[in-house]
């Protein structure tokens, strides 16, 4: 049983929905006929008519009190301006809900939320026309019977007398047929307008079902787009990016072989500098060892004299 259990869940959490109604009623304003699936057109409904109860009388307080379910204030401007003067004699039943079968891709029943206001091609199977066909019907029996009695009863008579009452009634005739014609002139053009009427409505609502069946197709294409103009971006980019980087390592592994060539020059120029520290060194090592050598030989000398 399903007792406390108003309302429609749609498969969305409470935020969810709420969003998706808000959505829905702002479009609904703007357009004034939006396609749907039936589920969400009659949870629709129920959203949607207190907040299009409150134009009728147009203050500030349920002006604030629209925006705060629509937060929208282009909805609020033309709900206030155009809808609510044309829904102030209607005692609430502002929107109705036209079922338009199953959708092609799910088998989703789908349904047309529209004002009644604001629509401009009656119904399939109205009241009117059903009373006009009775009405064109009830003058064609009443025209039939009354023709019956006058040929039963007419008196049969002389052919003189037959052509004087022709003669006399053809006035008649004529202004008998004259006011058949002009009556039945609005019902045949009445009668001619249903079927436009109809054809018009089922035209709209084929029309609206591709329009409904291409917009994720044109939608998917054009993410397609989007998504190879990113990739495109991104490849460029990266290229891009390789090559300062390949041109960066390039520069540095030309600094570092200038660094290096510095650096074998200064070594070199330190050992040549070491070398010659050594070979003076060597040399003059040499010179001292002369001189003592000389010294010495010297002092031989010396004591040998001396002895």
């Amino acid at each position: 049983m399903r007792h406390q259990k108003k309302g429609f869940k749609l498969g969305r959490t409470a935020s969810h929905r709420k969003a998706t109604l808000t959505a829905l009623t702002g479009a609904l304003i703007r357009h004034k006929r939006i396609t749907t699936t039936l589920t969400k057109a009659k949870a629709l409904r129920q959203f949607a008519e207190p907040v299009i109860n409150r134009a009728k009388e147009d203050t500030m307080h349920n002006r604030r009190e629209v925006f705060r379910r629509l937060q929208d204030k282009h909805a609020v401007t033309e709900l206030f301006n155009e809808i609510g003067d044309k829904i102030k004699d209607r005692p609430g039943g502002y929107l109705r809900i036209v079922k338009l079968g199953q959708r092609a891709g799910d088998s989703a029943e789908m349904a047309m939320v529209e004002f009644v206001d604001f629509n401009d091609v009656k119904p399939f199977g109205s009241s009117s026309g059903s009373s006009k066909k009775t009405r064109r019907a009830g003058r064609r029996r009443s025209s039939g019977a009354a023709a019956a009695p006058a040929a039963v009863e007419a008196p049969v008579v002389d052919e003189a007398a037959e052509e004087a009452v022709a003669v006399e009634d053809a006035p008649e005739a004529d202004a008998a047929a004259e006011d058949t014609a002009v009556e039945e002139a609005p019902e045949a053009e009445a009668a001619a307008e249903e079927p436009v009427v109809e054809e018009v409505a089922e035209a709209e609502v084929a029309a609206e079902e591709p329009a409904a069946e291409a917009a994720p197709e044109a939608e998917e294409e054009s993410l397609l787009e989007k998504a190879e103009d990113v990739v495109e971006d991104t490849v460029e980019k990266v290229k891009d990016a390789a090559e300062d980087a390949v041109e960066a390592v390039k520069e540095m592994a030309e600094d570092v072989a200038d660094a290096v060539e510095d650096a074998v020059e200064a070594v070199e120029d330190k050992v040549e500098d070491a070398v010659e520290a050594v070979k003076e060194a060597v040399s003059g090592d040499s010179d001292d060892d002369d001189d003592a050598e000389e010294a010495s030989d010297d002092d031989k000398e010396k004591k040998d004299k001396d002895a």
